[in-house]
């Protein structure tokens, strides 16, 4: 689990970052860069919660991430040779679905093989190693795009992705508990007779008042992350100010360093004291990051900017799948509902990369990164707002009354 999390890092996300310099270079505007990255947001946010159904009915998980892992790398393939408009919205269409389908397919694996009790410690873990590959990732994309140009970063990522699929060759799919991988009562590989079929995205954010205020806080809150990064690059990019490769490296590595320490801590501090309080933390760094964003204009902000978001996505990617799976265990439907929050996250993400791109181009990049960055506060002050009205409860069929605490 630990090697497939380190190689998938390059790959879930397709070029990240990347993609908009590599836009850029070709004489793309900032609005059709943020449009073409908003199709992909949405693609994924439509594919999320099939995906996260899809992952919970299948017993051959290895199989679906190994598929997708290689369409991926056929679509990125493509917009490489044919950078234009209708080639980088499909490209970014596959890589918003595969990504999904990779995320869903990671978290069942990971449920199927380890117990609840132990979730928490192993989200930790494979944040940790997912974070690591970022760096390593980055740093060599970075040092190859300085030698060879942007076009190494295809290649590596390429060569990412054959290493992932070794990886995951390497899993047994013996240790698979696929009832345990869907969050079910039952163990043993046999699905539960009976079950439930996967709720839809709408019952199941109505009828758990906390995931829905979970889903609604994600929301604003990737609304205000999601293209801060990217735009980032950019800004200091088409200034001239900082080579393209080295710069758009430099950004994932800074944020990636700060995410291992902290995710690990994540996983320890959630194992005792619940994950709330993680989520809290995480919303609370991201308005910091948009104002220190649009009040220096320097290459040197990618430091603190980047720092603030290494906490913030080290501890909400240990905190929101392990409080989805809290919130709905017994159900047999976690990553069905991880879906259903992440899929309305998937709309701020898409949201993010179209409004900041208009932002940027009419009004300067400072003005939208101080807009997202409101939009990250509204997020907290929603989130903080929802707790003190008390911890809603789950109303899906046949679940145990088990309750996060902070």
């Amino acid at each position: 689990m630990s090697g497939l999390n380190f190689f998938l890092a390059d790959v879930r996300d397709g070029l990240g970052p990347f993609l908009g310099v590599f836009l850029a270079s070709h004489g793309w505007r900032a609005d059709d860069i943020g449009y073409v990255m908003a199709a992909g947001g949405i693609a994924g946010m439509l594919a999320t919660t099939p995906m996260g159904a899809w992952i919970d009915a299948s017993r051959h998980k290895r199989l679906l991430l190994a598929s997708g892992a290689i369409a991926l790398i056929l679509a990125t393939a493509a917009l490489w040779t044919a950078p234009t408009f209708g080639v980088a919205v499909a490209s970014q269409v596959v890589t918003g679905v595969v990504g999904a389908l990779m995320g869903a397919g990671i978290m069942g694996i990971t449920l199927g093989i380890v117990d609840q009790k132990d979730l928490s410690r192993q989200l930790g873990i494979n944040e940790a190693w997912n974070h690591a590959g970022n760096v390593v990732a980055a740093a060599l994309a970075g040092l190859a795009g300085y030698r060879w140009g942007l076009s190494a970063v295809f290649v590596l990522m390429a060569l990412m992705a054959c290493a992932a699929l070794a990886c995951l060759r390497k899993i047994d799919p013996h240790d698979i508990d696929h009832e345990r991988a869907r969050g079910g009562d039952l163990t043993g590989n046999q699905p539960a007779q009976g079950s439930s079929p996967s709720p839809s995205m709408v019952r199941v954010l109505t009828h758990s008042r906390e995931l829905g205020l979970l889903a609604i806080t994600m929301l604003l809150f990737h609304l205000g992350n999601a293209a801060m990064l990217p735009l980032l690059a950019q800004s200091v990019v088409t200034r001239g100010l900082a080579d393209p490769s080295v710069f758009t490296a430099s950004t994932v590595i800074v944020a990636q360093l700060v995410m291992i320490p902290v995710a690990l801590w994540a996983g320890r501090h959630a194992s005792r004291h619940g994950y709330r309080a993680l989520i809290l933390a995480a919303l609370l760094a991201l308005p910091l990051r948009g104002l220190i964003a649009g009040c220096w204009e320097s290459p040197w902000a990618l430091i603190p900017v980047q720092a603030l978001d290494g906490i913030g996505a080290g501890l909400l990617g240990v905190a929101l799948p392990g409080l989805v799976a809290s919130i709905l265990r017994g159900t047999g439907h976690i990553n069905a509902g991880l879906g259903a929050v992440m899929t309305i996250q998937g709309i701020g993400a898409a949201m993010s990369h179209a409004l900041a791109g208009w932002i940027a181009q009419h009004f300067g990049y400072g003005t939208a990164f101080v807009v997202l960055g409101i939009v990250a506060a509204i997020g907290l002050f929603t989130y903080q707002t929802g707790l003190r009205k008390g911890h809603p409860s789950r109303q899906l069929p046949a679940q145990p009354n088990n309750v996060d605490t902070i």
